[in-house]
């Protein structure tokens, strides 16, 4: 662990505070006119994902945790649990459904995604922007059913369901926002 400034903080940096992992989401350097500059920071639990207001002395002395990110490749789920496979060792590793969260609904048998290990702990998954999937199941739009900006519900193969337009048939690809969950466009 590396022990660094708060003045150096970052958006996105981890830290070990007194055993927690917390991630900045962001920070502001406050000087006021009297007294000593301080450091307001908003922080999320890595672990809980609970979020935090937390403020600091302006160089204080804070423990920086190193995140490690792996390429894994995600073959099978095993009841609760997902087993991925590391792209560069082959090696399997089962992964919880606590660190999985959102991700679940966006990864598909043989899709790549990125785990977040904090030593040999799983703390989370980092997924792209957005992904393609294939729409499982929705209702056929009626002909002369055209209204501008009509939306309809549609289940997609990992079981999410995301309101679509209703031109989207079964069958169809889709791209989906993976920080809202939302329809951006066809694949």
């Amino acid at each position: 662990m590396a022990v660094f400034s708060t003045n150096d903080l970052k958006n996105g940096m981890t830290l070990d505070l007194d055993g927690d992992l917390m991630q900045v989401v962001s920070f502001q350097h406050v000087k006021p006119g009297k007294g000593g500059a301080f450091v307001r920071t908003t922080l999320k639990n890595a672990r809980t994902g609970a979020v935090v207001d937390r403020t600091f002395r302006a160089g204080e002395k804070v423990d920086r945790a190193f995140i490690e990110k792996r390429q894994q490749q995600f073959l099978y789920r095993d009841g609760p649990d997902y087993v991925v496979m590391d792209n560069e060792t082959f090696e399997q590793t089962t992964v919880s459904e606590a660190a999985m969260a959102d991700a679940a609904n966006f990864i598909v048998e043989n899709s790549v995604v990125t785990i977040l290990t904090y030593g040999d702990e799983i703390i989370g998954t980092d997924l792209p922007a957005s992904v393609e999937l294939a729409i499982a199941e929705t209702e056929p739009g009626l002909q002369g059913d055209r209204v501008s900006g009509a939306r309809k519900p549609a289940t997609l193969e990992t079981g999410l369901v995301v309101q679509v337009p209703l031109f989207v048939e079964p069958g169809s690809r889709i791209k989906v926002d993976t920080r809202s969950g939302e329809y951006l466009t066809r694949a």
